[in-house]
């Protein structure tokens, strides 16, 4: 059985026990759908840039009480089975998994939904935070916070658009 919902060390577990596990709970025999995200390291920035490698922290106390809470809060919808949610820190390559997402429930009416959601809610919720580190077009490589670039760029859009 996987010991909690949260953070995890890079390959401290895999997907095939998490799904093991889902199913191996008493209450499965309800699910009639298992819906799974798994979020890797893409090899490309929106801008374009070669992505080398990803390091992620987290801070994990509040992270796992954040996770947690999704769960838990989304596992009370109707029809639904299970929600968990595992994140894994460390560094990754490109391809790599980050992140596992699995909802079980009784139909694939009840299990989409809470999935979008519970990616959508760890995303914004969980202080998980995200270190890149790219070639840019001419060939530098650099690194930079994502949270931090993301507000640079937030930042840049209404002075653009002044511009045009």
């Amino acid at each position: 059985m996987v010991a909690y919902i949260g953070i995890h060390e890079k390959g401290e577990l895999s997907l095939l026990d998490l799904l093991k596990s889902v199913k191996g709970k008493s209450d499965f025999h309800k699910a009639g759908a298992l819906a799974t995200f798994i979020g890797v390291v893409r090899g490309e920035t929106l801008d374009g840039e070669t992505v080398k490698k990803l390091e992620l922290e987290a801070y994990e106390k509040r992270a796992n009480e954040v996770l947690g809470n999704i769960c838990r809060e989304l596992g009370e919808r109707e029809g639904v089975v299970d929600v968990q949610i595992h994140h894994f820190v460390g560094e990754f390559g490109v391809g790599e998994d980050l992140v596992y997402v699995v909802v079980a429930g009784a139909h694939r009416q009840n299990v989409f939904p809470v999935l979008e959601e519970a990616v959508e809610r760890y995303k914004k919720e969980a202080t998980i935070f995200k270190k890149e580190y790219v070639i840019d077009k001419i060939g530098v490589t650099k690194s930079y916070w994502v949270s931090k670039r993301e507000a640079e760029e937030t930042r840049r859009k209404p002075r653009d658009s002044l511009a045009s």
